[in-house]
């Protein structure tokens, strides 16, 4: 295969990968690493050393505009950004420990949990009373919305610090932002309304992949070549799922489109880590 066809088949594999991601939320990293490792049989760490610079670049694009919107609580993703660094440093250094094959078998697990995330839309009641560590932290918020402003607060944030922590190590171990799990910690166990729970998710990701990826650069694991292609398909690809988003009143038949492919890929990643073929 030439460099310029391998170059064109990560490029466009990225921009789709980017789109699902986008319409989902959970980011292109779930796509893109099964892409490169399964079809393109790139060695697993430098896919996730290029899905990691993917996600700063993704991140730092969309989070912007949830900031400019007043939705994001950014004291909140700030305090939290600690727990996701320090677990972000841990899971990239392990994975330069843990065998290959074991990380892919990881990585189908978490796949098979995004995928269940993804479809999962159960509005959970908003907190008004705040908890200890809340009020003196000041984590509570406000977001607008058409009909006026929403005000939440925050509750049980020793719980979702912890679990922040335990997703920060997960996306360093694996590439991926740990969207899934960075809202399971403020939607599920802090009760932040799911908008600004995405949204201040976004905000981190960014902060989470780039303390990793400081190590993967360490160990030449991020490939200019082959992130290029990468970061680039990515970013066209979350632009152009924006925009959908916007035009289109319900993404749920988007979702499960989402679920079923990221199934069959987790499938494959497992199958091919419990063979040892990765």
């Amino acid at each position: 295969m030439s460099v310029l066809l391998f170059t064109l088949i990560i490029l466009v594999g990225a921009y789709f990968a980017g789109l699902l991601g986008s319409l989902t939320g959970l980011g292109g990293g779930v796509v893109i690493i099964p892409l490169l490792t399964l079809l393109l049989g790139v060695d697993i760490h430098y896919a996730i050393g290029a899905s990691l610079v993917s996600v700063i670049a993704t991140s730092s694009g969309s989070a912007a505009a949830y900031v400019k919107e007043g939705i994001t609580n950014i004291r909140l993703g700030m305090f939290l950004e600690i727990a996701t660094t320090i677990g972000a440093l841990t899971g990239a250094l392990l994975a330069v420990y843990i065998p290959t094959q074991y990380i892919a078998i990881i990585f189908g697990l978490i796949l098979i949990f995004s995928a269940a995330m993804s479809l999962r839309k159960k509005a959970l009641q908003i907190v008004t009373e705040p908890g200890y560590l809340a009020t003196k932290l000041k984590l509570s918020g406000s977001y607008p919305q058409a009909n006026g402003v929403v005000n939440y607060s925050v509750t049980r944030v020793g719980g979702g610090f912890f679990m922040m922590m335990f997703a920060g190590v997960i996306s360093g171990l694996l590439g991926i932002g740990s969207g899934a799990l960075k809202v399971v910690a403020m939607d599920g166990i802090m009760r932040i309304p799911f908008k600004v729970s995405t949204t201040t998710s976004n905000f981190m990701i960014g902060v989470t992949a780039a303390a990793s990826a400081v190590v993967y650069l360490q160990r030449g694991y991020i490939d200019p070549g082959l992130s290029m292609p990468v970061v680039i398909g990515v970013l066209l690809g979350a632009m152009t799922g924006s925009k959908i988003l916007v035009n289109t009143g319900s993404s749920r038949w988007l979702r499960w489109v989402f679920a079923v492919v990221v199934t069959f890929l987790a499938g494959q990643m497992i199958y091919n880590g419990v063979t040892g073929k990765i």
